[in-house]
């Protein structure tokens, strides 16, 4: 029986043994699909093989084996590549994004001027008592529950005068 027959035999699903290859090699030494069959299972260099190889043409039984597991593997790549493909949510600067003008100090307008006690408190110790004075108003306006507070600081400033 050829490699070929017994490979295609109807109800063989495991691979031929050695020995049953060894059979076939007796038989036909010249079948170099067995000789590569026997070198795959038991691992050995065929010297008659390696003697051809060169002017052999390569064959499907030539190549290594593949990882069909690693194949399917879907890898955290190839997710984020199939959801940015699928309805394109790619992130692409805006032509007009670059217009923009690059701030290099803050701007503030009145209502929006840093305010805080410490800034007050800074004021009044180089005795600028009207820009502290005028912090504690605002302060006033955006802390009401300590609007009391900050009239007291504001007329002990103003009495100090």
């Amino acid at each position: 029986m050829a490699l070929k027959d017994y490979i295609l035999s109807e109800g063989r699903c495991d691979a031929p043994s050695i020995e049953e290859i060894d059979s076939l090699l007796k038989r036909h030494e010249w079948y170099s699909a067995a000789r590569i069959a026997r070198a795959r299972l038991t691992g050995e260099c065929d010297p008659r093989l390696t003697a051809v190889a060169a002017s052999r043409c390569a064959t499907s039984l030539d190549r290594p084996e593949i990882d069909i597991a690693r194949l399917i593997e879907i890898t955290a790549d190839d997710i984020i590549d199939r959801f940015l493909r699928q309805d394109d949510y790619r992130i692409v600067a805006d032509e007009e994004s670059g217009t923009e003008d690059i701030k290099t100090e803050a701007d503030l307008s009145d209502e929006e001027d840093v305010v805080s006690e410490q800034l007050a408190e800074i004021y009044l110790a180089q005795g600028l008592r009207d820009e502290a004075i005028a912090i504690y108003r605002k302060l006033s306006l955006l802390n009401p529950e300590k609007s009391v507070y900050f009239a007291e600081l504001m007329a002990k400033i103003e009495n100090n005068n």
